[in-house]
C-alpha cells in the first residue's frame, strides 16, 4: 500500500476558511494518523471547510472509512464540512456500503456536467440585490444563506452557497475597489444565481488561465476560482457590464 501525500499542496482561503487537500495514495490503518494529523491542523487554524482530492486513492481501508466518519464529526462539531471529490468508482462502492456517501457531500471523478443555460424566455421566481459594504462581508454571506434556504437545498448545499459567494465578495472587496459592490441573487426553478459585480480594473487574464499559469502576479485569484468551482455547479467571470469592472455568476442547481 502506498503512503498519502498532502499538506503543503492545501489551498487555504483565510477569508472564507476553506481549504483543498489533494490525497495520493491509499488511506489506510498505517497512514491516517498522519491525514488525520494533516485535518486536526486545518481544524485549530480556523477551516471550516475541508475537500479531499481523493482522485489518486485507489483504497479506503477500514481505519480510513473511521477516520472520514471522525473527520466529519469534528468538522460538524466546529460548524463546518468535510466532502470528498473525483472519487474514483472502486472507492465510490466501498463508501456507498459505509453509508458515508449519505453523511456528507462525495462527487466521483467525471460527475461534473456542464449547467445548461438558462432559457432566455423563463423569469426568475424572486430577484434581490444587495449593497455589499467590503467591511462587513458577514452581513451580505449572511443575507444569501437566509436567501438560499428558501431553495430546496439541504444545510450542506446552502454551507457551500455560501462560502462561495463568501469567496467571490473576498476578491471584490481585496483585489478591486472596495466600495460598490453589488450581490444579486436569483432564484429560478432549478438553481439559484448569484452575480457579484465590483468596480475593479478587471481580470489581465481568462479564469482558466489564471488557475494554470505558475506566474501569476497574483495567484490567489486563481485558487478562488478553483475553490468556488468545488462548492458551486458553475462559475463565470466577466467583464462587468456597461463600465469597468467584474461581473461574477455562480450557479447552484436544485436538481
Amino acid at each position: 500500500m502506498g503512503s498519502p501525500h498532502f499538506g503543503n499542496k492545501c489551498l487555504m482561503r483565510r477569508s472564507t476558511n476553506i481549504s483543498l487537500v489533494p490525497v495520493s495514495g491509499d488511506i489506510s490503518v498505517r497512514t491516517v494518523p498522519a491525514l488525520r494529523n494533516v485535518i486536526e491542523r486545518l481544524i485549530a487554524s480556523g477551516s471550516r471547510r475541508i475537500v479531499l482530492n481523493m482522485a489518486a486513492v485507489p483504497y479506503v481501508d477500514s481505519s480510513g472509512m473511521a477516520f472520514i466518519f471522525g473527520a466529519v464529526r469534528r468538522m460538524r462539531e466546529n460548524g463546518g464540512l468535510l466532502s470528498l471529490v473525483d472519487v474514483t468508482p472502486d472507492v465510490l462502492r466501498s463508501l456507498r456500503i459505509a453509508r458515508l456517501v449519505d453523511l456528507i457531500p462525495v462527487s466521483s471523478i467525471g460527475e461534473h456536467d456542464d449547467v445548461p443555460e438558462l432559457d432566455p424566455s423563463v423569469l426568475p421566481l424572486w430577484r434581490t440585490t444587495l449593497p455589499v459594504s467590503g467591511d462587513d462581508l458577514q452581513a451580505a454571506r449572511t443575507r444569501v444563506a437566509e436567501l438560499a434556504h428558501k431553495l430546496p437545498f439541504s444545510n450542506d448545499e446552502v454551507f457551500d452557497i455560501t462560502l462561495a459567494v463568501g469567496e467571490a465578495l473576498g476578491n471584490a472587496a481585496d483585489h478591486t475597489c472596495g466600495d460598490g459592490i453589488l450581490a444579486t441573487v436569483s432564484a429560478y426553478p432549478d438553481r439559484m444565481v448569484v452575480e457579484v459585480t465590483d468596480c475593479g480594473d478587471g481580470f489581465e487574464k481568462s479564469p482558466e488561465q489564471m488557475i494554470e499559469s505558475k506566474s501569476m502576479r497574483d495567484p490567489e485569484r486563481g485558487r478562488g476560482i478553483l475553490l468556488m468551482r468545488l462548492l458551486v455547479d458553475s462559475v463565470r467571470i466577466e467583464p462587468r457590464p456597461g463600465g469597468s469592472g467584474t461581473l461574477v455568476r455562480l450557479v447552484k442547481l436544485t436538481s
